[in-house]
């Protein structure tokens, strides 16, 4: 249940630095290696020889060597050689469409005559120097709908977060929910209330204070397949809150790429992209640290979710008002799996609406 001819984040250029990686992607086994000339190599996960994971061998000269037997490896597919044998005919491998952009390699799962590079999601903030980004990995045994749920619905944090981002006030405050096209956006503002403790080490860290009122928004916007950037941040109270001058609060981009390995686990890559003291490393790993470990307190209750889901699949979950944003997300993935159960031909069929860019 979920798009393949669509561009996900495969992993990040340091998980390849120097050495194959091998990892599931909407069910397709890949390896994922740096050629000779230095660009991302996707290959089936496969040796045309016994079958062993050819992620469990090395790069050589740019390249791929199986650890079983030797044999070398084309990044088009095709076995170029092996120690004492000839391999002309040896069946070739799929390869898959791979690009590095925006500090991370994208690889796309399906019909490789359909990859459009220009439709990767656009991460403008990623190629300008006045912003930072900082971020991590998680591998979570969860449906990705379920992080799509979890991201498209921030109620939860008065209750998963309580003592890094959640307060009452996010229950007071009734979301927005509208669909943009193809994209869903959810968005929530609070005003003059009290800065939670990881929105006061924000301020801090912009050189603002923190014991006073703030303004505070958070903007959730899904994007086909499974991408869900969110716009947040608190602003001195009073001085026009997520449209305030930039001396007067600290606002960033919650990036978060939920990449399915399974119909029932994923890859789920999060950060936070800042445009206040970009310079200031420090901060950008403070940042870090505590995102990473609010993330990590959605881990347990996902895989916790998935696990009843499992247990008792016949059970009819409620939908609330507060549920919008993931109803309507799912909405927009099952027209689009069906447009492309239908589709064997043309143009990309999943447009990447912009919405969610701007800063």
């Amino acid at each position: 249940m979920y798009l393949k001819n669509v561009w996900y984040v495969a992993c990040t250029p340091d998980e390849i630095d120097g050495k194959p990686l091998g990892r599931k992607i909407c069910g397709e086994s890949i390896v994922f290696y740096r050629s000779g000339d230095g660009t991302v190599a996707a290959l089936e996960d496969f040796c045309p020889h016994r079958g062993a994971p050819l992620s469990l061998g090395f790069v050589r000269d740019g390249t791929l060597v199986c650890g079983y037997h030797g044999l070398e490896m084309g990044c088009e597919g095709k076995t170029t050689g092996m120690p004492g044998q000839r391999v002309g005919g040896f069946p070739q491998i799929r390869r898959y469409p791979a690009v590095e952009r925006y500090g991370f390699i994208w690889v796309w799962p399906g019909d490789a005559a359909q990859a459009e590079p220009n439709e990767i999601h656009r991460l403008p903030w990623a190629e300008d120097p006045a912003w930072a980004h900082g971020g991590g990995l998680y591998h979570i045994k969860c449906d990705y709908r379920l992080m799509i749920d979890n991201l498209m619905d921030l109620t939860h944090e008065t209750y998963v977060h309580a003592n890094s981002i959640g307060q009452k006030e996010i229950d007071d405050a009734p979301p927005k929910t509208v669909n943009k096209g193809d994209q869903v956006v959810t968005s929530r503002f609070m005003e003059n209330i009290t800065a939670p403790p990881f929105w006061k080490m924000a301020l801090r860290g912009n050189g603002l204070a923190d014991d006073v009122p703030v303004d505070r928004w958070q903007i959730c916007t899904f994007t086909p397949p499974s991408h869900v950037m969110i716009e947040v941040g608190v602003a001195h109270a009073g001085h026009g809150g997520y449209i305030a001058p930039a001396d007067r609060k600290a606002s960033s981009i919650v990036v978060d790429f939920i990449t399915p390995e399974t119909e029932t686990s994923i890859w789920y890559f999060w950060g936070m992209a800042r445009n206040f003291r970009p310079e200031d490393e420090e901060l950008t790993a403070k940042i870090q640290e505590g995102q990473g470990k609010i993330f990590a307190e959605d881990l347990e209750m996902l895989e916790r979710q998935q696990r009843n889901l499992d247990a008792w699949p016949d059970r009819n979950l409620l939908k609330l008002n507060i549920d919008a944003g993931g109803v309507l997300s799912r909405k927009v993935i099952d027209r689009l799996l069906a447009a492309e159960r239908t589709s064997s031909v043309g143009q990309p069929i999943i447009p990447i609406a912009r919405a969610s860019e701007a800063s």
